[in-house]
């Protein structure tokens, strides 16, 4: 079973200090802002494809099917590979992006892997805010895309190294609620430009997303650096400082002496992608695989995308889609904090699958009701629609403070310093691959499997709740550098890691039931 002993490690009766400094603080939030830049895509992008001025200059075919008779097949109303290639390129884009970023984030640090991911997203904003053809369109969402792999990429890492082991969790949700900040403030803003005369407020739209591309550029140019990052770069002493001022103490010789050790066997890694293919790192990489994965056919983003294509396909009217796109999207800004007040990864993972599944099932129930097979309907009663938009932000809460922002906190935390950036570039670009692929099929899907396509989620979250019940043991608390001790505790992870795989300089010696604890059903 996957509960089991309370795994007791100790580190030669070492501690880290877990003190929340207000440096660490602010850096985290800064930090956290390159958040901003993927939420405020995921809110802008179905807003922009459900109004008329943006259909009727870029793909009027889709204009003209939308407007056709309602006794008309209602799934199929906004089936368009091209259109749907305008939001998902994105993610194609940064999926290839990642794998640069991690040579960048690994070579020159965190914060300028940040920097470059902030500029291209800028120009990637003003071409598409200017856009004159589908083309431009195209080329603003790829380079969209690389500011969107570059962020995603070095975020995660820079909350996870900068935080308290005791807070990092706390800390790193920052980034998911940075997500549902920017998926709000697109929502509202989609929801006022929709009123402009002339068509043309798609535009400021798109343009907008300058805004939070110029927050995390200038904001990243005052971070400081991680103590890892400055170690694996041969600044020592530089990371020695760094790490007494984010600790807020002089007692940081334990955890600086892990750091070093961890980056001395980091420099004899010469071929991180090959190296993250050893036995010895199996339970780390089966994690940054499934976890982003699992995380994208929850079917989150296909409803945050197209949230007002959605609402506006099962008969909300225009104004009342875009409006309740912004309730799911405050929703989910809302339920994010429940994450960071409580942050126990397993139980959150559980119970917010439990929440989604119950919801996908009804809100595919409730459309089966209505739509039948045939997508022919009545428009919907005031009271119908209302249920519906309930039971959707019953699902996006139970994602919101799930498997939303535990989807990266979990994989930036788990691997060690030698391969940490190949990781996260793997969980980056999993997740980018996964969210082209479900951005990319989503209409044509919900045409051709209707309202079986959520009962289809549905099925993923069971699936995907169950794996987390087995294999994923529980990481809050547990020093970073020293997370090779939860999985070789694990019962069934654990075959992979040999005694020898455990660095006696990086965790100290492995005592069962002293000095200290890492508390957790493992």
């Amino acid at each position: 079973m996957a509960g089991g002993a309370i795994l007791r490690a100790g580190n030669g009766g070492k501690d880290y200090p877990g003190k929340m400094t207000l440096f660490v603080f602010l850096a985290c939030l800064v930090a956290s802002s390159g958040g901003l830049i993927f939420g405020y895509d995921i809110g802008i992008s179905g807003g922009v494809t459900s109004m008329d001025g943006f259909l009727v200059k870029f793909f009027p075919s889709v204009y003209r099917q939308e407007k056709e008779d309602a006794s008309t097949n209602q799934y199929c109303r906004f089936d368009s590979q091209l259109l749907t290639a305008f939001t998902s390129s994105l993610y194609l884009a940064a999926l290839i992006a990642s794998f640069f970023a991690s040579t960048v984030t690994r070579a020159f640090g965190r914060k300028w892997s940040m920097f470059g991911g902030g500029i291209t997203f800028l120009v990637g904003a003003a071409i598409n805010g200017a856009a004159e053809s589908v083309l431009m369109l195209l080329l603003g969402r790829i380079l969209l895309g690389v500011g969107v792999g570059f962020t995603t990429q070095s975020v995660p890492l820079y909350l996870s190294e900068m935080a308290p082991a005791k807070l990092r969790g706390m800390l790193n949700i920052g980034f998911q609620l940075m997500i549902t900040i920017g998926i709000l403030a697109a929502n509202l803003i989609n929801y006022a430009t929709a009123k402009i005369k002339g068509g043309w407020g798609w535009r400021i739209s798109l343009g907008l997303a300058s805004v939070p591309a110029t927050i995390i550029t200038l904001s990243s140019l005052l971070l400081p650096d991680t103590p890892n990052s400055l170690v694996e770069r041969g600044h020592g002493e530089k990371a020695r400082l760094m790490l007494r001022r984010i600790r807020g103490t002089a007692d940081i010789h334990a955890e600086y002496e892990d750091i070093l050790a961890a980056c001395e066997e980091s420099r004899a890694i010469e071929h991180p992608w090959s190296t993250i293919l050893r036995r010895r790192y199996r339970p780390q990489l089966t994690m940054a695989v499934l976890i982003p994965f699992f995380q994208q056919v929850t079917g989150i983003n296909a409803i945050m995308f197209y949230a007002p294509v959605l609402f506006k396909t099962v008969g909300f009217g225009d104004d009342a889609s875009l409006m309740s796109a912004v309730i799911s999207g405050l929703v989910n800004k809302l339920a994010t904090f429940v994450s960071i007040a409580t942050v126990g990864r397993r139980k959150l993972f559980l119970q917010g699958g439990v929440q989604m599944f119950i919801s996908q099932a009804i809100v595919g129930t409730m459309i089966a009701i209505k739509f039948g097979t045939s997508g022919s309907a009545a428009s919907l009663s005031k009271s119908y629609a209302n249920g519906m938009l309930l039971f959707i932000c019953t699902y996006t809460a139970g994602f919101a403070w799930s498997w939303g922002p535990l989807g990266w906190l979990v994989p930036s935390e788990i691997f060690p310093l030698e391969i940490r950036p190949a990781g996260q570039a793997i969980t980056v670009s999993v997740n980018m691959l996964f969210t082209f692929m479900v951005a990319q099929a989503f209409v044509a899907a919900l045409c051709h499997l209707k309202f079986g396509l959520f009962y289809l989620f549905a099925a993923w979250v069971v699936v995907m709740t169950v794996f987390v019940a087995f294999f994923l043991p529980e990481t809050k608390n547990v020093p970073i550098e020293e997370m090779i001790l939860v999985w070789q505790q694990h019962w069934y992870r654990g075959k992979f890691i040999a005694d020898e795989d455990v660095n006696d300089d990086v965790v100290g010696s492995i005592e069962m039931g002293k000095n200290r604890s890492y508390t957790g059903r493992v």
